[in-house]
């Protein structure tokens, strides 16, 4: 579990294509401090079990589900890395619960700047949109921020300029890829409702009801 706070931006060392998988080598600093094999760090979002380590890198593999949902797959040696190590329940909940186990790709369709903050406009697949709301948080490369606006396809977010400078949102471009992870709590909300729906569709089917039982002694 992560907190969506971006603690340092790494870059990309090497990435070697293998059976569906990715090996991927990081250059890191703050993220291995105290790091153990077998450790999580969110790279763009991504949660990734550290394989192999040294003082200034870490090593990763990738699955296909990853590749597939990801932007992982579009790196390239020097590219740079939002990174971010598993919390523990001594650390600071700065952002919101961040699972790293991104939903799907978005676009930057737009960047506007809006006095001293540049408003970066996302577009999603619709089948995720039900899960963005206003003023709720998503997490773009591992980085949790507001949502300030949505339309029926994409939502905006707002950086100051020390967030520009803290995460690589702030040096992408229109067109360029990014991960989403939405909120955990919807998804959630919206599984425990089907399930409702259904038991109510069951029961209608039997004609059995809570009511029923209770009026009979159950």
């Amino acid at each position: 579990m992560f907190t969506g706070l971006v603690e340092e931006k790494g870059s990309v060392i090497s990435l070697n294509n293998g059976d569906k998988s990715i090996k991927l080598k990081i250059k890191a600093n703050k993220v291995l401090e105290s790091v153990k094999l077998g450790d999580s760090i969110a790279t763009n979002g991504v949660c990734l079990t550290v394989t192999e380590f040294s003082k200034d890198y870490f090593v990763a593999d990738c699955m296909f589900e990853t590749i597939s949902r990801s932007n992982l797959k579009r790196l390239k040696a020097g590219d740079e890395v939002n990174l971010e190590k598993s919390i523990t329940l001594s650390t600071p909940l700065g952002g919101h619960l961040v699972t790293g186990d991104v939903d799907c790709e978005g676009e930057i369709v737009s960047i506007t700047q809006e006095g001293i903050a540049k408003i970066y406009e996302i577009k999603i697949s619709r089948k995720y949109m039900r899960y963005i709301v206003e003023k709720g948080r998503a997490t773009i490369d591992g980085a949790s921020l507001t949502v300030i606006s949505l339309t029926d396809d994409t939502f905006s977010v707002s950086l100051i300029p020390h967030t520009q400078e803290k995460i690589i949102l702030g040096s992408k471009k229109v067109g360029d890829i990014v991960n989403i992870e939405t909120d955990l709590v919807g998804k959630y909300i919206e599984r425990f409702v089907y399930f409702d729906k259904l038991e109510e569709k069951e029961n209608k089917k039997s004609k059995i009801t809570r009511e029923f039982l209770l009026e009979n002694g159950f």
